[in-house]
């Protein structure tokens, strides 16, 4: 856009914003290693919110922001880096570029009013990205693209503007262009010709970094016609978008549209989300303020970007369902916030990062916690008042104190104790619940065992204090095979969640193979008798019984029939055949699995007038089933899952023919949306433990399903078999 004088935001102090409409919120968006964190580094020192010696203003260094530098091989939760431009607040909201992270994204995407896509030059656009752009798309966020490593051999911008345009602007070309042309400078031995400035569409002006600051010049004859000749496109496709609709017959008619109306209508359609520019950006050189690219991306956000006072008014609800007008963003209204981010740290404590979207929120106030539907996945519902501590202003790991937060802003506020992730902060004598937004369903299982008596007794804790902060995560102490198990979105979210539990909580854990949930039931008719009888000094013990056993359909469970008479086992020892039966069963008759869809038929027995007893027809049920189990075929049922996976249609083909691999059967297939299709499966739960993560590999990450318990049925011979001798070593 057009050259501007700026100030930048003073480094070392905490950023404060006394209106809305001095606030940007923006969240990058982009694969992993596409240069997010680089960006927001070479941003930062752009505004002057660090500086490259490493020191700030307050004395701090940039060591305490080295957050950057440890993100930068593994990037794996949301952050806030807040600086200042033209006397905009801007709240960068840096999310992860791993899969298996997205919960960390789509909380960045809340609480952000526009997001920034970051595409790598050299690696191009992956499939995740694709998806996240749609999402976007469908809600109306306004976006922009900005392209990196640029300083890569094999890197073309030109050939990248026009990949973003294929794939962000499929539906609109028009919609997705450059404001700027790369100014190369002489080629490298490699050949490769850096970028060492920009060629300005609008403003028909040239600014070059090869000084390592900013120098803005008129440009020669070859540089103006190759600016004129990429001009014309972006201007008719900012007329196309423009209120104005005397402005494309003007320009058409040869009228020179002069640039503070080009650029006014550009900034409108950005905001609106109805025109996507793509930028460029690399960091800066060694000793360098500013990196190439980055003014001119700091003057889009805080002139092109809207404000919070743009973005919908929010939808609210009583914590008890009952409805409530919805909020807007008005620092006197209501006070309506979100908790986007919850941590721990081991000196304050729990940190929640909270966007506020009404009223102002206040250091050491008194607020009402509600939330927030996800009680299966360990996280218990909120209805309480809680104090807030003190509010700060996160950058890196420095928290520089606020004493208040007004609506559209973010801040951190600490020892929340009972707050969470999507939890809802409001007034307490005024509560209000926003709707939560779209959770990944983690279906990745991790199976732990403490690793020592002394971690077994920290366990529960630990284990409470992480799915508190990841609400991606799903715990589950399964009662069926006793294993408590960690559903996860990937192996890396796994890696994480073992790591901070040792970390942080102090627990070692081992994981352990995940077991799915067997049953047993007999494959024919068979009977058993049941004898117990010992005698020693005193009562002795006598119990006889005979028993009948037949298979039943799926989802009978046990049933059990009295068909005892004359009096052969006495009535009041008829329910105590029935305990030890159905504790046998619990137990399992073949290879400890439980024993399911059986009729179980007490026929006849024996009995003694004094050493009869409760317990000694106990053990005379448990032994009578275990000797007709004996006697018969015991089939080993597994659990059957029903699976709907959305993928693109291109991955259809591969997709069937990785679950026919599965023992999966493909019931039915339809069209989930445009140029996606849902493939409708049953497949044994045995098969896809892992699919989670094959899927991605399937998809090239851009597929996704859901699963659900079906039913139990029959395993096949060969592989029960193996099962069966698996057993019995482990026994």
């Amino acid at each position: 856009m057009g050259a501007t004088s700026h100030q930048a935001g003073a480094a070392g102090r905490a950023l404060t914003a006394d209106r809305p409409s001095s606030i940007r919120n923006v969240v990058l968006v982009g694969h992993s290693g596409s240069g997010k964190t680089t960006l927001v580094e070479a941003l930062a020192l752009t505004a002057g919110a660090v500086n490259r010696a490493g020191r700030v203003e307050d004395g701090a260094t940039v060591s305490d922001y080295d957050e950057i530098e440890h993100r930068r091989q593994r990037s794996v939760q949301l952050s806030l880096v807040p600086v200042e431009w033209d006397g905009i607040k801007i709240n960068i909201l840096d999310t992860p570029g791993y899969a298996d992270f997205v919960g960390e994204l789509r909380a960045g995407l809340r609480a952000a009013d526009a997001a920034l896509f970051v595409v790598s030059a050299s690696d191009g656009i992956d499939g995740a990205t694709r998806m996240v752009w749609d999402e976007c798309e469908s809600v109306g966020m306004p976006r922009a693209i900005v392209v990196t490593h640029l300083e890569a051999a094999r890197s073309d911008y030109t050939q990248m503007t026009t990949v973003c345009g294929e794939i962000f602007g499929a539906d609109d070309p028009d919609a997705v262009i450059p404001l700027y042309l790369p100014l190369h400078g002489p080629p490298g031995p490699d050949g490769h010709a850096p970028v060492t400035g920009l060629l300005g569409l609008l403003s028909r002006r040239v600014y070059e970094y090869a000084s390592g600051e900013r120098v803005e010049r008129d440009p020669d004859p070859a540089e103006l016609a190759l600016i004129t000749d990429a001009r014309a496109r972006l201007i008719e496709g900012i007329i196309a978008e423009s209120e104005d609709e005397s402005l494309m017959d003007r320009y058409l008619g040869g009228e020179e549209i002069d640039l503070k109306t080009l650029v006014d209508d550009l900034e409108r359609a950005v905001a609106r989300g109805t025109f996507h520019p793509v930028l460029m950006a690399a960091p800066a050189t060694d000793g360098a303020r500013q990196g190439l690219g980055t003014v001119e991306l700091l003057e889009l956000v805080t002139g092109g970007f809207p404000t919070p006072l743009e973005r919908a008014a929010v939808p609210v609800t009583r914590p008890d369902g009952s409805a409530r007008p919805d909020v807007t963003c008005d620092p006197d209204g209501s006070l309506v916030a979100e908790v986007v981010k919850t941590s721990s740290d081991p000196y304050v404590g729990r940190v929640s990062l909270v966007r506020v979207f009404s009223g102002t929120l206040k250091a050491e106030e008194t607020v009402h916690v509600s939330g927030h539907g996800l009680a299966d996945r360990g996280h218990e519902d909120h209805d309480v008042d809680e104090r807030v501590g003190s509010l700060s202003s996160p950058f890196g790991k420095q928290q520089r104190v606020l004493t208040r937060c007004i609506a559209g802003d973010l801040a951190s506020v600490a020892k929340l104790s009972r707050a969470e992730t999507g939890d809802t902060l409001s007034a307490k004598d005024d509560p209000l619940l926003m709707a939560p937004w779209t959770m990944p369903d983690p279906l990745l299982p991790l199976a732990i065992e403490a690793h020592s008596k002394a971690d077994e007794d920290k366990l529960s804790q630990g284990l409470a204090r992480l799915v508190a902060e990841d609400p991606t995560m799903r715990l589950e102490q399964n009662p069926h095979t006793h294993q408590v198990v960690l559903w996860c979105l990937g192996e890396a979210h796994q890696d994480v969640a073992l790591e901070r539990l040792r970390t942080r909580y102090g627990v070692q854990v081992d994981p352990v193979p995940h077991k799915v949930s067997l049953r047993e039931t007999f494959g024919a008719k068979a009977a058993g008798r049941g004898r117990h009888v010992k005698q020693s000094g005193g009562h002795g013990q006598f119990a006889i019984c005979e028993i009948e056993v037949e298979p039943l359909p799926p989802g009978s469970g046990i049933e059990f029939v009295d068909k005892v008479v004359g009096g052969s086992v006495p009535r009041q020892f008829i329910p105590s055949v029935e305990k030890g039966v159905r504790t046998q069963a619990a137990r399992g008759v073949a290879a400890g699995y439980p024993l399911v869809d059986v009729r179980v038929t007490l026929l006849d027995g024996k009995a003694h007038s004094v050493d009869s007893s409760d317990a000694a027809f106990q053990t005379a049920g448990a032994l009578a089933l275990r000797e007709a189990a004996a006697e018969a075929r015991i089939d080993l049922l597994e659990p059957v899952a029903e699976l709907a996976v959305i993928v693109p249609d291109e991955y259809v083909g591969p997709v069937m023919s990785d679950l026919a691999g599965r023992r999966g059967r493909v019931v039915g297939t339809d069209q989930a949306s445009a140029g996606r299709t849902r493939v409708r499966a049953e497949i044994p739960e045995i098969e896809i433990g892992r699919y989670a993560v094959e899927l991605r590999s399937v998809s090239h990450g851009t597929g996704r399903f859901a699963r659900a318990y079906a039913r139990h049925e029959p395993m096949p011979p060969q592989i029960a078999e193996k099962v069966r001798e698996q057993a019995e070593k482990g026994s």
